[in-house]
């Protein structure tokens, strides 16, 4: 099979060495001075068309060159902020293959440059054939957030009080940093996406279902966080200062400044961003145990509040080496030390004829601190042929390092006099180390032609030890308790995809993936002040992903699309960790080092039509998926424990409405509904106990609704509103009761245009809970609950400075210019 895929790939790589058919090049100056502006924006379209044939910005001389031009007759159109729009027209033939203009000169729009006034607001969502594109840069509602903040006002996504994250509710889902993976997994994911200030982010790319060409890993697709990077001629930059407050408690503080810089050799940025962060949160539990004629219960309530002071930054360099070989290095880490206390009350006791007979009571408190540790390292090659013909190659090293310490007591009670208490100190440090080499080659032959290849090769290394200790001096360690989870994974991936036309309107891409993973783990254990090792090797698995998508065009600005992929889950090394959690020793957690991946066959519809104000999509998806992974719960000796398994099959089918309506030239509205209908076999196997666990097969239509209204108010006041409701929805042994939340914001832009002002509201409403059911017929029955944070309110103060564009030519004569536009078949052997 693998002899099979490659001779397949270096099939579909033959024909790269296609030539192009025409070019165009020419030199833009500025009309008053004659002098070369660079940046500026190039854009070639087919004559009476909107689609773009290709694209471009001048250099540092003002040059531009773009090449895989059909023979045909086209427009070409230059812009520039501050300048006048200017267009030009040429045709391209087999006797002149190339189009020269020696000159376009352009004129400065000089209302534009007295008076600028923002007339619109900047839409937040746009459509592209694979994915959604959330332009979050002007969010308001998330201006002083973190990452966690902005993903909670994307549709279909849904971050949950431990910072997991879902998609179309799922967490099977990639999240990915710049198309990358930097380390992220479900073990940080939540403390990285946390600490992230949501000002550094550009925009949230949603992929639901990806091609051939990204990653299969997460059968719901990938969400990818994209990080401000401008490319301005001069320099650009801003510093911003906030705070925030829930309800009456202090919330924190956040500070941060950034600045990018750019030239014809050197693009260059830096930001650095430091927060304190305040959240409170609150947990309770109510569960019955059955254990024959008796019943006993057990009541809980838990509070407590998480602080925490970190840094993030981020610089990098590109150096344009030549006009075709690019050099870059990239830097992203972030440092911090979260400090956690908790508290739970526990109230137990018997059940007779429906009335609680209270036994006994307990309390349990918790004391965490910590230190973390977190940088990327990336270092990049581009060479580029022409604009749609490049060679893209980047090596990087990521690493993840965590210490924590925590104190446990817990004291029971019969009456007013305690029973018993014990205490317990434990501590654990995380290391996750991955490395990853990836080369992407892009031949563009023509504008219904493309062919993407390329390789990636990630090895992720994890160590996390765990000691245990019965006193603070830790003289008496709790060998029981000593876990070293080691977990190793290499994964090699091939890919190739083709993009055509075969007719004027259908249009088709074609994909092939292959990926080698291998994992080994060694979970280690004492006894005796003896340490055993007990490893596990994973059979190596070769696996093919293919993926296609039609698309068909209709008149009047409507369009189909079918798709099909096939994707994985693949369970991480927490998942695969036998140690037990014992931060609440009534509720036990634990991985499972048997765990398979979940496979799923993912085929989705959309249709999408367009207006002048208005834009209407539709997507149904079908989605089947084997051996899903999902929690699970049992009950022994009156402890609920909790672990992952392969549970059963599941279908997941639904459709997803987005709409966005510009109204009244002031109200931009995107409302999205996803409807889904979701079913789960039933399954029966072996718990860890002995215990024969059984569930039912369920099935279940759930529904939720988000829209996020922007408003432009009079005097440069802009307001963002986001409402959102989630259905009722199953879960494994259960199903999770409906939540809803309303977030709001204002902004103010300064009449200087550098300061301005933004103030907004978090779960206004203070409803974002997370409430579930859970039971299994004759065992237990559990009701629980919990939120953090909370109703939030903060303020942020911004700070923007730059010349915007580069220095303005000075003055001079123009006369006796040359004719601006000759064609001919060698005509780019010139020089300017």
């Amino acid at each position: 099979m693998k002899k099979i895929f490659l001779l397949l790939l270096v099939g579909v790589l033959a024909p790269i060495a296609a030539m192009a058919q025409g070019s165009i090049k020419g030199k833009v100056v500025d009309k008053d001075s004659g002098e070369a502006i660079e940046f500026v924006n190039i854009v070639v379209n087919p004559k009476g068309s909107t689609a773009m044939a290709g694209g471009v910005i001048t250099d540092e001389k003002g040059v531009f060159r773009i090449e895989g031009l059909k023979y045909g007759s086209y427009v070409l159109t230059v812009s520039y902020i501050g300048y006048q729009n200017t267009t030009r027209e040429f045709t391209l033939s087999p006797e002149n293959k190339h189009a020269y203009f020696k000159q376009i000169a352009i004129s400065e729009d000089n209302q534009m440059l007295n008076e600028v006034k923002i007339e619109g607001i900047r839409s937040q969502m746009k459509f592209e054939i694979d994915k959604k594109v959330f332009n979050v840069d002007q969010a308001i509602a998330a201006t002083g957030g973190s990452a966690s903040d902005i993903l909670q006002n994307i549709p279909s996504v849904e971050v949950s009080t431990e910072g997991t994250v879902s998609l179309r509710g799922s967490e099977s889902v990639t999240v990915w940093i710049n198309g990358k993976a930097q380390g992220l997994t479900a073990d940080n994911q939540g403390d990285i996406l946390e600490q992230m200030p949501a000002e550094s982010i550009e925009r949230i790319e949603v992929i639901t279902n990806p091609s051939a060409k990204y990653s299969p890993e997460g059968t719901v697709g990938i969400i990818n966080i994209v990080l401000k990077r401008d490319r301005k001629a001069g320099y650009y930059g801003s510093a911003q200062a906030g705070a925030s407050m829930y309800d009456t408690d202090f919330g924190g503080y956040n500070a941060s400044a950034n600045i990018n810089y750019s030239s014809g050799k050197i693009d260059a940025y830096a930001n650095i961003s430091y927060r304190e962060r305040h959240h409170r949160n609150e947990n309770t539990s109510y569960r019955e145990n059955y254990y024959g004629a008796d019943t006993t219960y057990l009541d809980q309530f838990g509070y407590g509040n998480m602080n925490g002071r970190n840094m993030f930054t981020r610089a990098g360099l590109t150096w344009h080496a030549t006009d075709k070989d690019h050099i870059s290095v990239d830097l992203m880490g972030m440092m911090g030390n979260p400090r956690r206390s908790n508290e739970i009350d526990y109230k137990g006791g018997t059940l007779v004829a429906g009335e609680r007979i209270e036994d006994y009571t307990r309390l349990r408190t918790t004391q965490s601190t910590g230190q973390m540790l977190m940088y990327n390292l990336s270092l990049g090659y581009k060479h580029e042929w022409s604009t749609t013909h490049w060679l893209d190659f980047t090596a990087s090293r990521h690493h993840w390092g965590n210490s924590n310490r925590s104190e446990y007591v817990d004291s029971t009670f019969r009456g007013e006099m305690p029973e018993y208490a014990s205490y317990q100190l434990q501590e654990n440090t995380g290391s996750n180390i991955d490395y990853e080499l990836q080369l992407d080659y892009e031949n563009t032959f023509d504008k219904n032609h493309k062919l993407q290849a390329g390789y990636r090769g990630t090895f992720t290394r994890e160590n996390s030890p765990v000691s245990t200790y019965a006193d603070p001096a830790k003289q008496q360690e709790i060998e029981s308790l000593y876990n070293c989870f080691i977990y190793n994974r290499d994964l090699h991936a091939l890919y190739a995809t083709y993009s055509g036309k075969a007719w004027e309107n259908f249009g088709y891409q074609v994909g092939l993936r292959g990926e080698y993973y291998a994992v080994t783990t060694d979970s280690r254990h004492k006894q005796d002040g003896t340490i055993s090792t007990h490893p596990e090797k994973i059979d190596p698995v070769f696996q093919l992903f293919p993926s296609v998508f039609l698309s068909y065009q209709l008149p009047n600005d409507n369009e189909l699309q079918v798709n099909y992929t096939k994707r994985v889950r693949r369970p991480w090394g927490g998942q695969l960790n036998s140690f037990q959690n014992i931060t609440d020793s009534t509720n036990i957690q634990f991985g499972n080092p048997l765990l398979k991946p979940e496979y799923s066959n993912a085929f989705e519809f959309n249709y999408l039509k367009s207006w002048e104000n208005h834009m209407l999509s539709i997507s149904a998806y079908y989605r089947t998926t084997d051996d899903i992974m999902q929690r699970i719960s049992y009950l022994q000796d009156g402890i609920m424990y909790s672990t992952t398994e392969n549970v059963a099959q599941s279908l997941s089918s639904g459709v997803e409405i987005v709409g966005k309506n510009r109204l009244f030239s002031k109200v931009d509205l995107t409302t999205t509904l996803n409807m889904y209908y979701y079913k789960l076999d039933a399954f029966d196997f072996l718990m860890p106990n002995g215990q024969n666990l059984h569930g039912d097969a369920s099935e279940d239509f759930s529904w939720n609704l988000r829209m996020m209204a922007n408003v432009g108010l009079p005097k440069s006041w802009t307001m963002q509103v986001t409402g959102m409701y989630n259905a009722k929805s199953v879960i494994a042994q259960g199903y999770r009761a409906p939540n809803y939340g309303l977030d709001a914001g204002l902004r103010k832009q300064f009449k200087d245009g550098k300061w301005s002002f933004s103030l907004n509201g978090r779960d206004l409403l203070n409803s974002r809970r997370f409430h579930s059911f859970k039971w299994v017929d004759g065992e237990f029955y559990q009701d629980s609950s919990n939120f953090r944070g909370g109703r939030q309110l903060s303020g942020t103060l911004t700070y923007s400075f730059g010349n915007m564009r580069a220095k303005k030519p000075r003055k001079m004569d123009n006369n006796g210019m040359q004719p601006e536009y000759s064609t001919g078949g060698d005509g780019l052997d010139y020089d300017m």
